[in-house]
């Protein structure tokens, strides 16, 4: 094919209408060789900011930095004694909270069901009792603690006080846990509270 090329250009270059640049290309052994030294100079040079991605000494850099970061701030007692005190709390108030989320949110219970006598235990000691305005929900005197729907948010499920007159209340088991961990963990139980306990309450 570059032969039949050559022969269809030879007229022209004998003519001299060929501009002087591609009777070089020509002399020199052809457009495709002309070419073919092209792509080959490209190919053995590659663009700069490829070879920085792809180098293992940045990415080894990288990863070394972001370990020492991480060791760094491990090591800072400030840290420390704050996953320390939030273990702690975690453990504490875990077994009710699972049970205050098993109560509402299970079929352990149908809507307006008196709580089981161990349940009601567990509820009145470890929640209600710390509820920033318990006397106020027990009023006159607790009569038993129920499940039913919310009187304004009828999709949500709460916790009652049922009174011994026979008034009832609904109370959030959030505000007792808030409530119980900002007085045993005064120094950290804010923290804790906006990291796990953030979901408001009615």
């Amino acid at each position: 094919m570059t032969s039949l090329l050559f022969l269809r250009t030879l007229p022209l270059l004998r003519n001299g209408l060929l501009s002087h640049r591609f009777q070089r290309c020509v002399a020199d052994g052809g457009i495709f060789s002309h070419h073919r030294r092209l792509w080959c100079s490209l190919a053995e040079h590659p663009p700069p900011e490829a070879e920085d991605d792809s180098s293992p000494e940045k990415r080894s850099a990288e990863v070394t930095a972001t370990t020492s970061l991480g060791y760094a701030r491990f090591e800072d007692p400030d840290y420390r004694k704050w996953k320390d005190v939030e273990a702690e709390i975690l453990r504490d108030i875990d077994p009710i909270m699972y049970l205050a989320k098993e109560i509402l949110h299970s079929d352990r219970y149908v809507d307006g069901e008196r709580l089981t006598y161990e349940d009601e235990k567990a509820v009145v000691e470890k929640l209600l009792a710390y509820h920033p305005h318990s006397d106020d929900k027990i009023g006159c005197g607790l009569e038993f603690i129920m499940v039913d729907r919310h009187p304004q948010f009828r999709h949500s499920r709460c916790l009652f006080v049922v009174r011994t007159d026979g008034g009832w209340i609904d109370f959030s088991y959030q505000k007792c846990l808030r409530s119980y961990v900002r007085g045993k963990y005064p120094s950290l139980g804010e923290r804790f509270i906006r990291e796990h306990l953030k979901r408001g309450s009615n």
